[in-house]
């Protein structure tokens, strides 16, 4: 492994991650061609971000990993009062409650950084238990469980009311991921997936069965979201419509940087995939997709290198997110998967998003520098 002497880091990480900045400016500027105005400043805004991610991997790289973990409940509990300010002061962006808008800045989305914290108060608690019991009983493993859930559950609860389906599907998908690295009972898992089986069919069934029914019992608002994921196959959707001719009309090389022929909306974000697949076709397309594939890959080979369990839980949870996250993003560009919002990471344009995966990006530093000690 190369590493850089003075700061000690993985230098693969962080030109990896310097290409995928160079690949987001372009695409947002690109992006905001097709919006037709640039009053927004996306790419400079985004540059400023990148910047100031960098800045935040460097005071990390200065912190050992134990420090933040020693804070992990604080923030806990300061990611959740953050949400549930959400709730009652912040303004509906697009029906949400999911920013505070700070004049002049942007808007800060807590439940970015949420997905972190749940990586490290996961990770923590999931340790201790498997230092407290080495060789855990059915019942001892039960207790865990529940409460991992409890703590899943309410970050899970504010989410979902914002409402924001899909991050709270994010943290989800960590949990399962990081339980399932831990190694307790594979039992729980078919426990779990046969009850969420029986919930989402029951609700499913009230929903094909009694339209108006299913709206008293959950609401009109998750009725629409549940409308609009099983409404996404049919294709109707003008951002999705628009979306998938820019890129089938692409061709190999595309149209060339800035020059995507049709309008859709968002696509500095949601669709900031679709904006490459314009511009450079086919052939630019799968170098972006190896490329977070190499990233992920990275992360992989250093959690298996790593010795110490907590930090092999970090990475587990924080693969899973930017694996789920990449996977969800570009298929639903393509119509494979339902449009949740969820944006693609280290390429969408977003301070709160990029934020965070440069702060877990500066955790997973720390960790390559442990490993290196570890050797020696």
């Amino acid at each position: 492994m190369i590493k850089h002497r003075k700061l000690n880091i993985d230098i693969y990480l962080i030109l990896m991650v310097l290409l995928l900045a160079i690949i987001s400016l372009i695409s947002i500027n690109s992006a905001e061609k097709v919006l037709g105005y640039m009053k927004d400043n996306y790419t400079l805004k985004q540059a400023i971000w990148y910047i100031i991610g960098f800045i935040l991997i460097i005071i990390i790289n200065k912190i050992d990993n134990k420090r933040i973990l020693k804070y992990t409940n604080h923030l806990y509990i300061f990611g959740n009062i953050t949400l549930f300010l959400l709730l009652i002061f912040a303004s509906p962006i697009n029906n949400a409650k999911s920013w505070f808008v700070i004049n002049g800045i942007g808007a800060f989305q807590p439940s970015e950084f949420m997905k972190i914290i749940l990586i490290l108060m996961l990770s923590k608690e999931i340790t201790k238990f498997k230092e407290e019991y080495p060789k855990p009983t059915v019942l001892e493993e039960f207790k865990f469980i529940i409460k991992i859930f409890l703590i899943v559950l309410i970050p899970s609860i504010l989410t979902f009311l914002q409402p924001d389906t899909g991050v709270v599907l994010i943290y989800l998908l960590i949990t399962l991921i990081m339980l399932f690295i831990s190694g307790i009972r594979y039992r729980w898992f078919i426990l779990l997936f046969t009850i969420l089986f029986l919930l989402i069919g029951s609700v499913l069934l009230i929903y094909f069965i009694d339209n108006n029914l299913f709206i008293k019992i959950f609401g009109t608002s998750f009725f629409l979201r549940v409308d609009r994921l099983l409404d996404w196959k049919n294709g109707s959707g003008y951002q999705l419509e628009n979306g998938m001719i820019a890129i089938g009309s692409a061709g190999l090389f595309g149209f060339g940087i800035n020059n995507t022929p049709i309008y859709f909306p968002e696509p500095q974000t949601d669709f900031i995939f679709a904006i490459i697949s314009s511009n450079t076709g086919f052939i630019g397309s799968i170098i972006l997709i190896i490329l977070l594939f190499l990233l992920d890959i990275r992360l992989i080979h250093i959690g298996m290198k790593s010795k110490n369990n907590i930090n092999k839980f970090i990475i587990s949870g924080s693969v899973a997110m930017l694996m789920y996250q990449q996977i969800q993003n570009i298929g639903m560009t393509y119509g494979i998967f339902p449009i949740t919002g969820i944006t693609l990471p280290f390429i969408s344009y977003g301070g709160s998003s990029l934020l965070s995966y440069m702060i877990i990006l500066g955790i997973i530093l720390n960790i390559t520098k442990e490993n290196k000690k570890a050797n020696y």
